[in-house]
């Protein structure tokens, strides 16, 4: 009963395997089960929930993965131009393929910057870190220069603060400031979907560059586009704690934040 037990309690969830193994993000991976493209045993499985153990074999597009002991977290200055994405079908340069010189581990992005845009992008192969910064709930700030081709129109930025309904979609930031003529700070929080070139388009605003300059409390520090760096453990921790006191979670942010910057750091020890 005990070994049944044991065996029971040594069995993860399969999103939860492919996430630990760097494949995406724990809900990306629940997306490339229910699309077909994993199996176990040579089975191709289809529901999320379905148990895994070490002794199984588990491919992804045919590929083998396995659960990844050093965990990455690595913050790119992505240039534009790079597509965030792990693969791209239209022959496009991906971020992702700036960073494999450096690091075998299959690194992922956690949120999107548009092929177009420049700046800050956080690379990794934790599943669980991914969820918890990239969930709406955590509230993770987002601060962008936005450099315009003429003169910002007079209100865009008042308006933007206030909001502003673009195509039947409700944009709002946290806050904008004017730094010149051509020139505006955006900070956001929920990020939809190219929100930033929604409102200026709406504006008749042309952007001529666009670039994310701090993550939460993790700001560029002199990295230049194309250059990356890992993060400290304490900007793990930072992210982190941030989430889950912005999800209310305040209780048990230190202990969660604390086990992955001792997984790191045991890691750096023995790299």
């Amino acid at each position: 009963m005990n070994d049944s037990n044991s065996q029971d309690n040594s069995k993860m969830r399969l999103q939860v395997y492919l996430a630990h193994a760097g494949v995406a993000s724990r809900r990306a991976c629940e997306q490339f089960i229910a699309d077909g493209r994993v199996t176990v045993n040579g089975v191709c499985i289809t529901e999320p929930g379905t148990k895994v153990s070490a002794g199984d074999t588990v491919c992804v597009d045919g590929k083998p993965v396995t659960p990844e002991e050093t965990k990455r977290y690595i913050l790119l200055h992505k240039p534009a131009g790079y597509v965030c994405s792990l693969s791209d079908e239209k022959g496009r340069a991906v971020a992702a393929d700036l960073l494999k010189e450096k690091y075998s581990e299959r690194l992922y992005n956690v949120g999107r910057l548009d092929m177009y845009s420049a700046g800050l992008i956080i690379f990794t192969n934790d599943g669980q870190f991914a969820a918890e910064i990239s969930h709406p709930s955590a509230e993770i700030e987002k601060e962008y220069i936005v450099e315009t081709s003429l003169p910002v129109p007079p209100g865009l930025v008042e308006k933007f603060m206030r909001g502003v309904r673009v195509d039947g979609v409700f944009y709002k930031c946290v806050s904008a400031e004017q730094l010149g003529a051509r020139r505006v700070r955006v900070v956001l929080i929920e990020g939809k979907n190219r929100e930033i070139r929604h409102v200026f388009e709406y504006f008749d605003a042309a952007i001529k560059r666009l670039t994310r300059m701090r993550i939460g409390s993790i700001e560029n520090g002199g990295l230049q586009a194309g250059q990356f760096r890992e993060l400290t453990p304490q900007e793990v921790r930072g992210l982190l704690e941030q989430a889950r006191k912005n999800k209310g979670l305040d209780s048990d942010a230190g202990g969660r934040a604390s086990s992955y910057v001792k997984r790191r750091s045991s890691n750096d020890s023995r790299n």
